[in-house]
């Protein structure tokens, strides 16, 4: 099956923007979600890239198949519109069935979350920290529903640190200013060294660490979980890391 590469004049103005799907053929799975306008859709259906999805489309060539270009939703006045779109379809399709490399602008924030979620990422209270500890910010690592291994994983690696990284007690996950989880730490390893999972595995930096750990007693979770600690941090700082109370007693 061949695909026409161009759109004409008077379909691209009557679809305006849109967000696009790309469909594997031989499993109707859907595999990539897009936006854009004009031949946007068309634009790297080749699969001459060295993306997740022009793997995949290589992958089908070799069937002699082309992925199945289908139309989600057009008629969109402004590319703002189709990226919320994209972000939704994006956060319900799930991103670890998709091949997108960029998981959709905003996504994190404005993604899929439970109501519980939702609540505490619009109504947190901010908490003061009295126990020895470093806050990481885990930026764009974090997903809403993540699995714990895997934040676990983001959070503990990996980081250039200093002396007083021996002086906290405790790691906090940090992300969007509020605190995800909370760790005791163990020890400090090398970057690389201690086993961890998925994209993490094999992070071999000489001039990082990474820490393992246990999650913390529920007393010490139920006191951070959900709070903000964003007023610790500068607003120009672009650090992820921060010690709080890990000063030289």
């Amino acid at each position: 099956m061949s695909i026409r590469r161009r759109l004409s004049a008077s379909v691209t103005r009557e679809l305006k923007y849109y967000v696009y799907l790309y469909v594997r053929p031989d499993t109707d799975e859907v595999f990539y979600v897009g936006k854009g306008k004009g031949n946007r859709a068309l634009s790297h259906i080749d699969g001459k890239g060295d993306t997740p999805h022009d793997q995949i489309i290589r992958e089908l060539h070799k069937k002699r198949l082309e992925p199945r270009v289908e139309i989600l939703i057009h008629g969109l006045e402004t590319e703002r519109e189709a990226l919320n779109v994209e972000m939704a379809a994006i956060s319900l399709l799930g991103v670890d069935q998709l091949a997108n490399r960029v998981e959709g602008h905003r996504r994190h924030r404005n993604g899929r979350m439970s109501l519980d979620q939702a609540r505490a990422l619009y109504s947190t209270k901010q908490v003061e920290i009295v126990e020895p500890s470093i806050l990481i910010r885990v930026a764009r690592a974090y997903q809403y529903g993540m699995p714990a291994v895997a934040l676990y994983d983001a959070t503990r690696s990996a980081w250039k640190t200093g002396p007083r990284r021996d002086r906290a007690k405790y790691a906090f996950s940090v992300f969007e200013g509020v605190v995800r989880e909370v760790y005791r730490i163990t020890a400090w390893l090398p970057s690389g060294t201690t086993f961890k999972t998925g994209r993490h595995q094999g992070d071999l930096r000489i001039d990082r660490w990474e820490f393992v750990g246990v999650v913390a007693e529920d007393t010490l979770r139920k006191k951070y979980l959900d709070r903000s600690v964003a007023h610790y941090f500068k607003k120009s700082s672009q650090n992820p890391i921060l010690y709080v109370g890990c000063e030289r007693g």
